[in-house]
């Protein structure tokens, strides 16, 4: 599943398809996505504006109570393909993110980086974003090489298109990768298969125009060098209550170790 050819391309573009990774999981993780829109969490997301055709669902941090999610974490070879992908013997657990735009649902996902949203930095993290359909028109889309820009793209809030942290703070603007003309990964891809990405990746997908469902499951996982950051404001997950201090390893009771 991974070759050293691979492991560079995450390398340099920040960003690389990994073919049938959860080719065998995928009808564990469609019961997990069908129990997660019947019991959405209190995490649960506001993702169209009133008069916005469709219906985008975006949740996320329910691994602990949908077993099949558990599952696919624990008993897949996920752990083995992050540890490679991002050169870490450790491999632990930040969280899961499920996200489904229903047919019809022309609302694109904004161009961001997950990376400014996190209390946690490092080199060494990656997500795994896998459809649970075949997905033609509304892939997952990175901006190759993004990961290694000198600067955090600025965080904002998609609903009411404000800066996420208030006051004054060092992040640049979001590109227009289109208009600028920097390269952007694309492809078809099959249900399992999953695009691997850094956090610092500047990614983005379109909207749902078809008449087809688009459900996906993402996973964000970090590794040895990945540490505690306070920011200027709650994160997003929030974690509630954690207790971390900055340079902190995640607490491992919270966030379990996968391998290492």
């Amino acid at each position: 599943m991974i070759t050293p050819e691979t492991v560079t391309a995450y390398q340099r573009d920040g960003a690389v398809l990994i073919k049938g990774l959860w080719r065998d999981w995928v009808e564990r993780l469609r019961d997990g996505v069908e129990a997660n829109m019947a019991s959405p969490s209190p995490s649960l997301m506001a993702t169209l504006k009133p008069g916005e055709a469709g219906r985008f669902f975006d949740d996320y941090c329910n691994w602990s109570r949908i077993p099949a999610f558990e599952e696919v974490i624990f008993q897949s070879d996920v752990a083995d393909v992050a540890a490679q992908l991002m050169g870490s013997e450790r491999v632990q657990l930040f969280h899961d993110h499920v996200l489904v735009k229903e047919p019809g649902t022309n609302k694109p996902t904004p161009w961001h980086t997950d990376g400014p949203y996190y209390f946690v930095e490092g080199r060494q993290t990656v997500s795994f974003w896998s459809p649970l359909d075949p997905v033609r028109e509304a892939s997952l889309r990175c901006v190759a090489g993004s990961h290694l820009w000198p600067r955090d793209v600025l965080p904002t809030r998609w609903m009411s298109e404000t800066d996420f942290y208030p006051g004054n703070h060092d992040y640049m603007p979001i590109p227009d990768p289109e208009a600028e003309g920097m390269q952007i990964l694309e492809c078809e891809m099959e249900p399992g298969d999953a695009v691997a990405f850094h956090y610092r990746t500047l990614h983005g997908t379109r909207g749902n125009t078809t008449t087809n469902r688009r459900r996906a499951f993402s996973l964000r996982l970090v590794g040895e060098d990945a540490r505690y950051v306070d920011r200027p404001g709650p994160t997003s997950p929030p974690f509630v209550g954690h207790g971390m201090q900055p340079g902190a390893r995640l607490r491992e009771d919270w966030f379990p170790v996968l391998r290492g």
